[in-house]
């Protein structure tokens, strides 16, 4: 049965993680977006996220925040939440999940602990800015 059943290989849908001026805070703060840089739209995309890791010897973990998109169109990006300044220090899960037709796609991306900074960044597809991508 296990043979049976087909799982396929997520390709050019991936995680950044983009610095940007926030009014609100009034400093550059992180933000994830949901890229597709595939020709296919996403449909029911469902994002859930979470931190976790240790500081100073103690465990840390985060609430679990879920996000739910329609539809992602080809070519295109989301902003999915704001990446906390105190969470860079941990790691930073974000399952994907979402359909391609009536395809289950279903991949996790993981911002390794103190890997979102400035020394990581590369250009991000189509927002063109610099950014730490998980793929």
């Amino acid at each position: 049965m296990k043979k049976d059943i087909t799982i396929p290989e997520v390709e050019n849908v991936f995680i950044a993680a983009v610095q940007e001026w926030s009014d609100d805070f009034m400093e550059k703060v992180w933000y994830a977006y949901l890229v597709n840089d595939s020709d296919f739209n996403i449909e029911s995309a469902m994002v859930v996220s979470k931190a976790f890791g240790t500081i100073d010897g103690e465990m840390r973990k985060t609430s679990i925040l879920r996000h739910a998109f329609v539809e992602v169109p080809a070519v295109s990006v989301i902003k999915i939440e704001m990446i906390e300044k105190s969470l860079l220090a941990l790691n930073n899960e974000f399952m994907l999940t979402y359909f391609i037709g009536n395809t289950l796609y279903d991949k996790k991306f993981i911002f390794k602990a103190n890997s979102i900074n400035e020394n990581n960044t590369e250009e991000v597809p189509i927002l063109f800015v610099d950014g730490v991508i998980v793929r």
